[in-house]
């Protein structure tokens, strides 16, 4: 692209850390047994008990999904007798009331043969923390092609070319693990505190400026 007068290329590029939006977990219900109609039995039992408790948390959850199923045999290590059966259905759930998350999670790591993973953090894909730091990025590119021009006594003229530059957004995670075993009594209690989420973006800006004073 022909351009009257000289060029100035900069970088723009902003970093914010702002509260997630939304928290997931994965809830595992497993069973074993020597007898595969039994290992389904226990299975969809446990798997039942969990949906009981996800369904009485009201608001707290706002999407839940049942993504991993598996059954699978258990052999002897010649040959291919059967030993046992085991079996797994794993939901994974996402919550935006994070108030609620730590006794939720808690109360489904207490029921029998149940694991519970997480929670992993996250932004909305629509997130106005996105677009503010697009702006932002923007903004640093002006202000350094104003402060490269007035180097030179010069002053930026026009905007020749904006590109985006990356790099892409990344979620922050943290995870820990509860194993339920069934235990009496009531739950205990477990706050949790939502990691701050990385939002970066970057441009690369062309500007004509004014005629340089080199003197």
């Amino acid at each position: 692209m022909a351009t009257d007068g000289p060029v100035v290329q900069v970088r723009g590029e902003a970093y914010r850390e702002v509260p997630p939006d939304l928290a997931r977990f994965a809830v595992t219900a497993t069973a074993r047994d020597r007898d595969r109609e039994a290992t389904l039995t226990r299975l969809a039992e446990r798997a039942a008990a969990v949906r009981v408790l996800l369904d009485g948390s009201g608001p707290t959850v706002a999407r839940r999904e049942t993504g991993d199923l598996r059954v699978r045999p258990e052999t002897r290590r010649s040959g291919e007798r059967v030993v046992a059966w085991h079996g797994s259905v794993t939901t994974t759930v996402t919550v935006t009331d994070f108030t609620a998350l730590g006794e939720l999670m808690l109360r489904l790591a207490d029921q029998d043969q149940v694991e519970v993973a997480g929670p992993w953090w996250e932004l909305r894909p629509d997130s106005p923390a996105y677009r503010e730091a697009r702006h932002a990025a923007i903004g640093d590119a002006l202000l350094r092609a104003r402060e490269y021009a007035e180097a030179l006594g010069a002053r930026v003229t026009a905007l020749i070319e904006l590109a985006d530059a990356g790099p892409a957004d990344r979620p922050m995670f943290a995870r820990a693990a509860f194993a339920g075993g069934g235990a009496g009594g009531g739950a205990p209690e477990l706050e949790l505190d939502p990691q701050p989420q990385t939002v970066q973006a970057a441009v690369q800006a062309r500007f004509t400026i004014s005629a340089p004073v080199l003197d």
